[in-house]
């Protein structure tokens, strides 16, 4: 069971309303510091927040952020992209590895970047965000690409667990910023989703399904396909 109580947080997209969630409220359970990190890191006025220059698509950039941030104990993978478009017919060859590139291969790649770092703790946490579209092919490669970084946790935790390192993903659909403002209908608050984050990292769990929409996904990927996708009856 891990405890914020003195971590080294890392989180990455920490600009955005979520990242900055996870540094608020990582700060408001006892961790000792927290690296905010972005491409373009903003400045905070808490001494135990440091602003860290990431580029999670650059192998440079994350090497040099292993470098700097070595005494890390707590993983967030938060960064993400939305493709211009959510279909795969109207996506360039261009824009879908984009997308790939920033919400899979990056994530994946710089939590075996830091695996030597979090493994040297007794005890550490690798936090993925996931979201409802890994399990719902709403998002066309959004949803491919998360559903692609659900798969590698699974995997990343079957190798990392026995060293001490707790893996949680993070399932949860639309949440209430910037890059959700296009949707409609309800939408979770950063904090609230944040705090279920921390509480499943506290009493030692493996996933957060942060809503009801996400619990309905869930539960309907045992059933027909044409049952979670009724308008293919259309």
């Amino acid at each position: 069971m891990a405890s914020l109580t003195g971590a080294v947080v890392l989180v990455t997209g920490a600009n955005g309303g979520i990242g900055s969630a996870f540094v608020a409220e990582a700060l408001a359970r006892g961790a000792a510091k927290v690296y905010a990190t972005a491409r373009n890191p903003r400045t905070w006025d808490d001494d135990r927040i440091v602003p860290l220059a990431l580029d999670i698509t650059d192998p440079a950039s994350v090497a040099a952020a292993v470098q700097a941030a070595s005494d890390v104990t707590v993983l967030i993978n938060n960064a993400g992209t939305l493709p211009p478009t959510a279909s795969f017919l109207e996506l360039s060859a261009d824009d879908l590895r984009a997308t790939m590139e920033t919400n899979f291969f990056a994530p994946v790649l710089l939590a075996t970047a830091f695996a030597p770092v979090l493994t040297a703790h007794p005890t550490s946490v690798l936090i993925d965000m996931h979201s409802v579209a890994s399990w719902y092919a709403f998002g066309g490669a959004y949803s491919a690409s998360k559903a692609a970084l659900w798969s590698a946790t699974n995997s990343l935790r079957l190798e990392l667990s026995p060293k001490g390192t707790q893996v949680v993903g993070v399932h949860v659909g639309y949440v209430d910023t910037a890059m959700a403002a296009h949707a409609d209908g309800d939408k979770m608050l950063p904090a609230d989703l944040v705090r279920q984050v921390f509480d499943t990292v506290q009493a030692g769990g493996l996933e957060v399904i942060a809503d009801d929409l996400t619990v309905s996904v869930k539960a309907a990927l045992s059933g027909p396909v044409d049952a979670l996708y009724p308008e293919l009856h259309a």
